[in-house]
């Protein structure tokens, strides 16, 4: 065990992605970036905090000039610029400086908070990613986006800005609730659906082993996801082109999670949004109805929905939702679509009638 995946970033070195059985090696890692002696803030929420932050705190004060540690509430409520400015008081009063450090120890608002924290606070100051959740391993850790939610609208809030390194304890995922792990599994999925034939059926063919959380498999499953999204982002670091291709089954799912109220989570309302775009990419001749259903099959064999028949909101409105999204370009939505299995497409010119039969699709309306 014991795997390294180097980001470049304008085509020069930028950071590892450590994938590792347990925290033991950070400290060291720190160490051989030159934080040794600075002071250290390991940003974390309650849920996480209870589970790591006393090994976290313990194994990085001896390399420290200072540990301390700011613990929010848990849940995508508190991804906001008030929780934000709730951190820089803390790092304000404790002379955090440029040269110093946040660590973002937790899933993905932990991390994209933390990420944004950094971005702004003394125009700029270091942050490591320490993702605990299979979601924030394969995905938001990866690639430098970071931000927060403003007034229910998500992420847009945000800035383009990259960690000194991604340490991954793959041993973490065995604590996750398996609804947990199902949410995570809906960007593996997409992974492998927009980029990677071979890596879509290695998780079409191994989801009893992975289900179990078999350490091979998962070592297996996360680093193949990370390559993936390595070779999307280090080809478009700013999504100007390639990396809207990760926005697979996000445009219909993030307003669908919107309108939730975020009582779905993430990942099941990417699978659902996935199901919706494969029926439009079914209906404009790209896919097959078999391989739409095979796609479906994958998702729920991971315990995903792929429908939402009691949904409260009507199709108009998830419509309505999805103009809203920070996606749109020139008035028109940006949406991914399948050519086939493992090659996806950006498209600004579906029409309203076309996104409607999707959405429709997996709302039963």
């Amino acid at each position: 065990m014991g795997r390294k995946i180097t980001v470049n970033y304008e085509e020069k070195p930028c950071y590892d992605i450590e994938l590792q059985q347990d925290f033991g090696k950070l400290p060291e890692k720190l160490k051989e970036l030159g934080f040794e002696n600075r002071k250290i803030c390991i940003v974390t929420d309650s849920n996480v905090g209870k589970l790591y932050l006393k090994e976290i705190t313990q194994l990085l004060e001896p390399i420290s000039a200072k540990c301390v540690s700011y613990v929010f509430d848990a849940g995508e409520a508190s991804k906001n610029t008030d929780t934000v400015g709730k951190v820089y008081e803390h790092l304000i009063l404790n002379s955090f400086d440029r040269k110093d450090l946040l660590v973002a120890l937790g899933g993905g608002v932990v991390g994209d908070l933390t990420g944004f924290t950094a971005a702004t606070y003394l125009r700029g100051i270091d942050f490591v990613q320490v993702p605990t959740t299979l979601l924030a391993q394969v995905d938001s850790s990866i690639g430098g986006k970071t931000g927060v939610d403003f007034m229910q609208y998500k992420n847009m809030v945000g800035a383009f800005y990259m960690p000194k390194l991604v340490y991954m304890n793959l041993s973490a995922l065995k604590t996750l609730p398996k609804r947990q792990i199902s949410s995570g599994m809906g960007e593996i999925i997409k992974h492998g659906l927009i980029k990677d034939t071979a890596y879509f059926s290695y998780l079409e063919e191994n989801s009893d082993r992975i289900k179990a959380l078999d350490m091979a498999a998962l070592e297996e499953l996360v680093y193949g996801s990370c390559e993936i999204k390595r070779n999307v982002v280090e080809n478009d670091p700013k999504e100007q082109g390639e990396r809207a291709l990760l926005n697979f089954g996000h445009t219909l799912g993030h307003a669908i999670e919107k309108l939730s109220g975020f009582s779905m989570y993430h990942g099941e309302c990417v699978a659902v949004g996935m199901a919706g775009a494969g029926y439009i990419s079914m209906k404009l001749g790209y896919i097959t109805k078999e391989q739409l259903e095979m796609i479906e099959a994958t998702i729920q064999s991971y315990g995903l929905p792929v429908r939402i028949p009691e949904f409260s909101h009507t199709p108009e409105e998830i419509l309505a939702a999805t103009k809203l999204d920070k996606k749109m370009e020139s008035g028109k939505v940006k949406f991914i679509v399948l050519k086939e299995i493992g090659n996806a497409v950006i498209t600004k010119e579906l029409t309203d009638e076309e996104l409607l039969s999707g959405i429709s699709y997996v709302t039963g309306a």
